[in-house]
């Protein structure tokens, strides 16, 4: 049995870089009390175990407690050859090597065994129930553990919306996802009750990779373990977009983290590395003209919109704004909700209405859209601003979406738009001055007048926090 044991071990532990070996090992060490170096070969180390005790010890700032219990069930429900399964409650070298291997480079059948016994101690089928409170602790440990390391780049529990509403949003999402053996996915109440088998648990897991990720993140960044190395995805390297134009601004983003996530994820691969602040109602005022100056071509950018009764929806605008009465984009651009569902709807090949931006013209309707058909828009902001509509019966015929806003006709409350990915060259530093740095005699005139600058809260963000290693 012995030998085994061993190879299986020995097959687990290939699977990771001389130098990942080393950190698992000092890990395993630390974990385990042991004082021995990394190097040293002592026969008696691999005696040495770790206890929920330790394990929680270890976790208990940058993780959530109900996380650490959920790993140790995962280490623990490792079988080794020759001991009996589920008596010990203490983790062998062996299980917590098995339990890295499998969780960060296995396949989805690696994982689900653990995955099972993370969400239900005792195995077996599990209720929806189970599966949403695990996905809920998932998400929520994943922000928890990015903001305790510092690795929100530039983003914030405070200048983000609370994410609270945001982690059941993704949670539900994601579980809508689960289908039975028949292919029917249950919904509501009805999801919560239902049984669901592994063979159903790791078909989830397989789909839905978020799942995947968000454990690598907890395991690398909660235990502090392989979380230098370079990846050999970009799932975790662009798992959040580096944010700029916001810092130091006073301004709560209309987004939460978990949405940040979600929706970055179905970007352009290309795209996903950055977000910069373009334009904001609160910044730069509740006024169309200003929106046109602010996002006009500036390349890729994402829309979102709260309406009066706080429902959060928006669009990704797939290439720059264009001030003119014809459609334009292409089908990478999707509609998305927030609040109080977190979705994204993509095209469905019925038309090329993707984008649509028209400003001062008599014949053409003037105002900003995506989707469906003037007068009928998935998404719609009037030039008048601060009215708009989502009209969708009974779904958008560019994006499949259904009503995104609380009322088919609403008024808008506040609006935000995210340049992604890089700049065109064309944005680069034409129109970046204000009329007061081209003519600093006008500036010297408004100060002697005391008169204040207005003009100096509506300049562009630019890069102010480009570069700097104190937000990232």
């Amino acid at each position: 049995m012995g030998n085994a044991e061993s190879n299986a071990y020995q097959n687990h532990l290939s699977r990771f870089l001389p130098e990942e070996q080393s950190e698992i090992d000092g890990l395993f060490d630390t974990l385990s009390g042991s004082s021995s170096s990394a190097g040293t070969r002592n026969p008696k180390a691999a005696k040495k175990t770790v206890t929920l005790a330790a394990l929680q010890a270890h976790t208990r700032e940058p993780l959530p407690e109900p996380m650490t219990a959920r790993l140790y069930n995962g280490m623990k429900s490792i079988d080794l050859p020759g001991k009996s399964s589920g008596l010990s409650q203490q983790i062998a070298k062996e299980q917590f090597v098995i339990f890295m291997s499998n969780l960060l480079k296995g396949n989805a059948d690696e994982k689900i065994s653990i995955i099972m016994r993370m969400i239900s101690k005792t195995g077996g089928p599990l209720k929806g129930k189970q599966i949403q409170e695990f996905t809920e602790d998932l998400i929520t440990s994943v922000v928890h553990v990015l903001s305790y390391r510092k690795e929100l780049k530039g983003w914030s529990l405070e200048n983000t919306r609370d994410s609270s509403s945001g982690v059941k949003a993704l949670a539900s999402e994601l579980l809508s996802e689960l289908k039975l053996p028949d292919g029917t996915k249950p919904v509501g109440s009805q999801l919560l009750e239902t049984n669901f088998d592994q063979s159903v648990i790791e078909d989830w897991v397989y789909r839905v990779p978020q799942i995947s990720v968000f454990l690598s993140v907890v395991i690398r960044q909660g235990l502090q373990v392989l979380h230098s190395l370079p990846d050999q995805t970009n799932d975790i390297l662009n798992l959040v977009p580096h944010c700029k134009g916001i810092k130091g601004r006073g301004v709560v983003s209309l987004f939460d983290i978990p949405a940040i996530i979600y929706i970055n994820s179905h970007l352009p691969a290309e795209m996903q590395h950055k977000w910069q602040l373009l334009f904001s109602s609160r910044l730069h005022g509740e006024s169309f003209s200003q929106l046109c100056a602010h996002i006009v071509n500036k390349g890729p950018c994402l829309v979102i919109i709260r309406d009066l009764d706080g429902f959060l929806f928006g669009g990704f605008a797939s290439h720059s704004w264009e001030v003119k009465p014809q459609f334009q984009g292409d089908n990478r651009c999707f509609l998305f909700s927030v609040f109080p569902t977190l979705a994204v709807y993509t095209y469905t090949g019925y038309n090329d209405h993707y984008m649509y931006l028209n400003h001062g013209q008599q014949t053409m309707p003037n105002g900003l859209g995506m989707g469906g058909q003037h007068g009928y828009f998935g998404l719609w902001i009037d030039s008048d601003y601060g009215k708009g509509h989502s009209k969708a019966k009974p779904r958008c015929t560019t994006y499949n979406s259904p009503q995104l806003s609380a009322k088919e006709d609403f008024t808008l409350d506040a609006m935000e738009v995210w340049a992604v990915g890089d700049a065109p060259e064309s944005a680069g530093r034409k129109g970046k001055k204000s009329i007061l740095d081209v003519d600093p005699q006008a500036q010297a005139l408004l100060e002697m007048a005391g008169k204040s600058r207005q003009s100096e809260g509506l300049r562009e963000p630019m890069e102010e926090d480009e570069g700097t290693k104190t937000d990232s």
